[in-house]
């Protein structure tokens, strides 16, 4: 119950993550340093007070695999603001749900890990869905193809990230969360002019680096304690409420083929999850004189 309480705490705080880029009326890119930013110093904060700058050092000290997750990490927020920048946040969260495809991929490419038929299935009914999301972004208002193909650049980087941070399963990749919001933030700083933020917009942006903070802690922390079919389950919610908080908020219609296509990645992606977690429930323990 910890577990999923905390992981549900992380899924519904970054529900809101499209909203606020939508409502903060400054460039893509200025969105991206100060959601960077803030979040990073927040979690940092968390870091240092739950473990100590030294499990930072230890995280820095993982080898080139840490490395790699903290480019990707650092990437996936900038990514992730341009595509909802350049297309409906529908298209986004339908194609961004498909990055444990990516992530079972770069498994089998880098760790030699087997793919299960369940998985094959899973991904050839994934790639329809996007495939149709991404036929109907063409005549959807508010959709691009550009803004497609950043969204599936997030999903892919993500899946990278998370395939480095299994490599290196020795160290927890946490503390390594807020250098990569804060390397983002640092690598954006030639292209943006953050003291020109007027005050109205600066109560937004803080409250999204407070929403993303926790959201990030949240998702860092849940899975410690629950499968990870039961987080890809929990993560798919977002996928769900983000475009419905959007179209309520500001009337931003998903399109048909961006709903009948994410119904297919998140369907597919459900119900492989769903199997996973039946085939680890405990049997029953037998009963009767003959039980042990």
């Amino acid at each position: 119950m910890k577990g999923l309480l905390i992981t549900l705490m992380g899924v519904l705080f970054v529900v809101p993550d499209s909203l606020f880029i939508r409502l903060i009326d400054v460039p893509p890119l200025e969105i991206s340093f100060w959601r960077g930013l803030g979040t990073g110093l927040i979690v940092l904060a968390y870091v240092l007070l739950s473990s100590g700058a030294r499990s930072v050092g230890a995280a820095l000290r993982g080898g080139p695999y840490a490395y790699v997750y903290l480019v990707a990490m650092s990437g996936t927020g900038i990514l992730f603001t341009l595509a909802v920048s350049h297309t409906s946040v529908a298209n986004v969260v339908f194609i961004i749900a498909s990055m444990p495809v990516f992530a079972a991929i770069l498994s089998f490419l880098v760790m030699g890990e087997r793919m299960s038929l369940r998985m094959m299935l899973t991904m050839l009914a994934v790639f329809v869905g996007l495939g149709i999301i991404t036929y109907g972004s063409g005549e959807t208002h508010g959709a691009s193809l550009t803004g497609d193909l950043m969204a599936v650049c997030v999903s892919f980087v993500f899946a990278v990230a998370l395939t480095a941070a299994r490599r290196v399963r020795s160290v927890s990749m946490v503390p390594m969360l807020p250098v990569a919001y804060l390397l983002s933030a640092l690598c954006l700083l030639p292209f943006v002019q953050p003291l020109q933020l007027g005050v109205d917009q600066f109560y937004l942006v803080a409250l999204h680096g407070l929403f993303i903070a926790i959201s990030s802690v949240g998702l860092a922390l849940g899975p410690r304690y629950i499968p990870s079919a039961e987080v890809a389950l929990l993560i798919l919610l977002e996928s769900v409420l983000a475009p419905l908080l959007v179209w309520f908020a500001l009337g931003e219609d998903p399109g048909g083929y961006a709903l009948v296509g994410g119904t297919i990645v998140i369907g597919a992606l459900a119900l492989s999850n769903l199997v996973v977690l039946m085939r680890r429930r405990p049997r029953a323990a037998p009963t009767g004189k003959g039980a042990p």
